[in-house]
């Protein structure tokens, strides 16, 4: 039984370079497989013995039998130190932490919209993974992604190979700004938004920076989405990941126990400064 406060080895048995500062780490227990199981969208702990531990979304999906990914932007010190080991080298690992998305209650039978920004794919890639792995549960997908270049597009392959090849999937990437040998759409994620125009009857998921999550949140009201629509997570703002630091705690509320998902209109109850 898998006890969430106890540390696993795992070992690193493929590193793939999405973009220049995110790398995406297999990882598998010393026995082969995965470390433990869990549901789209719930986070780990991943620690370097004497250099720290950090949060991080758990980006395979839970249909994966054999291994667990984490995609990790390189933006500090651990991270720089997980950005520089190779494949064969032993991290620990302990979770899952958090509540993850309700892909078994509010998400079945819906058709579903994803927007990310950035990094903010990689808490969305387990969820999109699942409901690929269990098409006939959901209505049809529309994935709308976003990047400061066509370089710093996570899992592009994967996107390009995949998931534009689903039956029932639209994939539409835009760029910040125009750049030479991108030939697709340029400009913010909010505003292409804005244009797709999607029927308001869809359920969305949306992950991103900060001020991107606002502005999208913003014009889908403004379309007729209600925040009740719509599913976000917040897991940059776990720590301990079990609710006796306090790091996380915002009001009534903490990220690692209430979250990192939530239902737009429950931030409603969180004070102004989240």
């Amino acid at each position: 039984m898998n006890n969430e406060l106890i540390p696993h080895v795992g070992v690193i048995t493929d590193i793939r370079q999405d973009t220049p500062d995110v790398k995406t780490f297999r990882v598998n227990s010393l026995q082969g497989g995965k470390v433990f199981e869990h549901k789209p969208g719930q986070c780990a702990m991943l620690s370097i013995p004497g250099v720290g531990e950090a949060m991080f979304s758990i980006t395979s999906s839970p249909t994966n039998e054999e291994y667990m990914e984490f995609s990790i932007k390189k933006c500090g010190c651990l991270t720089d130190w997980l950005h520089q080991l190779d494949v064969g080298q032993q991290i620990t690992i302990r979770g899952p932490y958090g509540n993850g998305f309700p892909v078994d209650t509010a998400f079945l039978g819906k058709d579903l919209l994803f927007i990310a920004g950035g990094i903010g794919l990689a808490p969305l890639r387990s969820v999109i993974n699942y409901v690929r792995h269990y098409r006939d549960r959901y209505g049809s997908v529309d994935i709308v992604y976003g990047s400061r270049s066509a370089d710093d597009l996570v899992d592009y392959k994967e996107i390009i190979d995949e998931w534009m090849n689903e039956d029932g999937f639209n994939v539409y990437l835009t760029i910040d700004r125009e750049q030479q040998g991108w030939d697709g759409h340029v400009g913010f994620v909010p505003n292409y938004v804005k244009e797709l125009n999607f029927d308001t009857s869809k359920t969305v998921v949306l992950c991103g920076p900060p001020i991107m999550i606002k502005f999208t949140l913003a014009g889908l009201q403004e379309q007729g989405f209600s925040k009740t629509q719509v599913f976000t997570t917040m897991e940059l703002r776990m720590k301990c990941g079990i609710g006796k630091c306090g790091r996380c705690n915002i009001g009534s509320k903490y990220v690692c126990k209430d979250g990192p998902v939530f239902r737009c209109d429950e931030l409603d109850e969180l004070p102004d400064e989240y």
